[in-house]
């Protein structure tokens, strides 16, 4: 439902309500294209492979850690698909969000906040390599941080990225307006979605983006 605003019509938003998204946590995250074109590439033998914007995408996502220093990001598994992208993305604790134990509960009713340790696989140039991450589990909520250190602002500019670049190849090019988000909150939850990023492609024909 549209909600009336200065005479016009807004669509409410589909953030989580009173969480920061600045917070210390790993969020799943995708982005579709419009009209959920097949812009990146296709899929053969449950492989996907990559054109030359599905390649720009990839390239730009890596690009992320490395231009967002101060927020002390990590990746988790990510993939491009024809017409989404799917990935893990962990904010680490930096000078924009709070301590721990200054957080108030919202998914638990004790104020605890603890940390786990995951193994987060990362690709790039089609290898994988393993590593040992520390990713909080989101079990808490704290005081809003700064709107340009968040998980919005690191999609804005994801975004922003992707389509200069595919517009010099593909001038019709654009992206969904939204994203969608989902804030993991175990160890269990977490692996489970590593396995359904990693495993998209040999699914694809299910997958309700296939847009068939």
């Amino acid at each position: 439902m549209t909600d009336k605003y200065q005479n016009k019509y807004r669509i409410p938003s589909a953030r989580l309500q009173n969480w920061d998204y600045g917070a210390n946590g790993a969020y799943f995250i995708t982005i579709c294209t419009h009209n959920r074109e097949h812009y990146f590439g296709e899929i053969i033998n449950g492989e996907m492979i990559l054109n030359e914007l599905g390649r720009i995408v990839e390239t730009e996502w890596m690009k992320t850690i490395e231009i967002r220093p101060d927020m002390n990001l990590e990746f988790g598994e990510f993939v491009v698909m024809p017409n989404h992208f799917h990935a893990i993305i962990i904010i680490g604790k930096n000078e924009y969000n709070t301590q721990c134990d200054a957080q108030r509960t919202t998914y638990r009713r004790d104020a605890h906040c603890t940390d786990a340790m995951h193994r987060v696989s990362t690709i790039h140039n089609a290898q994988r390599t393993d590593a040992m991450h520390r990713v909080s589990t989101i079990e808490s909520i704290n005081k809003f941080g700064p709107q340009s250190k968040n998980l919005a602002s690191i999609i804005r500019g994801f975004k922003s990225a992707v389509t200069t670049n595919a517009r010099k190849i593909h001038a019709d090019f654009a992206w969904q307006f939204r994203f969608h988000d989902h804030i993991i909150r175990n160890t269990d939850e977490f692996n489970r979605i590593q396995t359904y990023i990693a495993n998209n492609p040999q699914n694809w024909d299910n997958d309700k983006f296939h847009g068939k």
